[in-house]
């Protein structure tokens, strides 16, 4: 009960620290004029704030970094004794994970500058790739941030983790591409992952997790549709790589259990309306002779909203999509193989029925109910 109280302040103070400083930031944003104008590679037809990234990642390292401070200033004299002793043995964990925990914090700042510096002067797409592989590298092999299952080889976790890392920040970051899409689908990606945390007892993670999810949210309230201010590269970045982080580290396999191996696919399905928005995308800008790097209105969220939807409704519409790849996705370690394949198969329907949606022609361009009327 008390890491609960205690989960739910942490909550409560990160979303109002995210909402107070996106609120500085968007007026801060227009007098300096770091905005976002309409232009024929971006969907928005209106002049926004950029700067939300700002305050994401402003908030995540204050909170962790005071979290840090807090945590060594009270724990040393026994201040903590009376929250009990399980307060206490997960504190003294805490402060044992700090120099990991920086090492993470240092990546997410580079991450966040680049993102910045791309997105107040430009930056050419392989100099960010050569940045986000340098990152996720460093924080495979130095913060331990790499999958281990059926594999012990350092060099080679590491190699893979790194490649899903960079994945993961690139769909995201392509995923930034309407108002309230990117945040509010690592929202939802992050609190399945924060469950699957809590049912192996990771409260490391898990706090990590309520943290990123109320900063998350905090800058949602400003950035739903219709967006007052934009995250940009400086936050989609850092948003990737922490929901690449937590997909890494949150431990899905549990043999004395279930022996049930197929779970750690469970990232992979989570993630799924994200990785085909990324790799449709991508494979549409090949066919067409184009760079995959290079932006335009092509992502499936435009493709769907160009068939009748209004903005809002596109994005419930991949919301909904991500819950239910999501959802059946926590079940895939209390199953058996059949069932197992039940859950991918159902996570390719909804991507179908989504490739349906997007690619089946408008029928009516007038006004629908003089059309039903004839």
């Amino acid at each position: 009960m008390t890491l609960t109280i205690l989960a739910i302040t942490l909550f409560i103070g990160t979303f109002a620290l995210s909402s107070i400083f996106t609120t500085v930031v968007r007026g801060l944003a227009v007098k300096v004029g770091f905005i976002a104008s309409p232009t024929e590679d971006r969907y928005h037809r209106t002049i926004v704030p950029l700067g939300g990234g700002i305050a994401i990642f402003a908030t995540i390292f204050i909170v962790l970094m005071g979290g840090i401070a807090v945590v060594k200033f009270l724990l040393e004299p026994g201040r903590l004794d009376f929250l009990g002793e399980c307060v206490t043995i997960h504190a003294t964990g805490f402060l044992q994970k700090t120099d990991k925990l920086i090492i993470v914090l240092l990546g997410l700042l580079i991450l966040h500058l680049c993102g910045l510096w791309d997105d107040k002067i430009g930056l050419g797409p392989f100099i960010k790739l050569a940045v986000q592989f340098a990152v996720a590298l460093a924080l495979a092999i130095f913060a331990d941030i790499r999958v281990e299952l059926f594999i012990t080889n350092k060099i080679i976790t590491s190699v893979i983790s790194a490649i899903w890392i960079v994945l993961i920040i690139n769909a995201f970051n392509f995923l930034d591409n309407m108002d309230g899409l990117s945040a509010g689908i690592a929202v939802l990606v992050s609190l399945i992952l924060l469950n699957a945390a809590v049912v192996s007892g990771q409260v490391f993670i898990g706090a990590l997790a309520v943290v990123f999810i109320a900063a998350l949210l905090g800058f949602l309230v400003f950035n739903y549709p219709p967006a007052q201010i934009f995250m940009g590269d400086a936050g989609s970045m850092v948003v990737g790589c922490i929901v690449a982080l937590l997909s890494l580290r949150t431990t899905y396999y549990h043999e004395a259990r279930s022996g049930q191996w197929y779970a750690i696919f469970m990232p992979l399905l989570v993630m799924a309306v994200p990785l085909y928005d990324f790799i449709s995308v991508t494979l549409l800008r090949i066919f067409q002779g184009k760079s995959p790097f290079v932006g335009d209105t092509q992502h499936f969220s435009h493709r769907i909203k160009r068939r009748g939807l209004s903005e809002r409704q596109t994005v419930l519409t991949l919301y909904l999509a991500t819950l239910c790849t999501g959802l059946g996705a926590t079940f895939l370690n209390q199953v058996n193989l059949k069932g197992a394949i039940l859950i991918f198969l159902q996570t390719i329907m909804i991507l179908a029925i989504v490739a349906i949606l997007e690619a089946f022609p408008r029928r009516y361009k007038g006004n629908e109910n003089d059309q039903l009327r004839k």
